[in-house]
């Protein structure tokens, strides 16, 4: 919610284990997991992280370019992406 960029140690499911730093976007759940979308700097594309692969995150002071995310950026297809809100 601070739109910060995060440095997370991510542990891929091989278990190989790589520090990221990561643009958040949003998240997105399915009925065994939830995931953190984000632009991974790492990679250079949108990418989904597991939480529960998701071993430590630091929260820099770095804030990061203006971007939303879109049901197109999703490989899901659009009839099955809802938009939560907290409040």
């Amino acid at each position: 919610s601070a739109r910060r960029v995060l440095r997370i140690r991510y542990d891929d499911r091989a278990g190989s284990a790589t520090e990221r730093d990561v643009e958040p976007l949003g998240y997105v759940g399915s009925p065994t997991h939830w995931y953190l979308i984000g632009w991974c700097r790492l990679r250079g594309g949108i990418r989904a992280f597991r939480t529960d692969r998701i071993a430590r995150v630091t929260v820099t002071a770095e804030v990061p370019a203006a971007r939303e995310l879109r049901p197109g950026d999703l490989d899901i297809p659009d009839d099955l992406v809802h938009q939560l809100t907290l409040g």
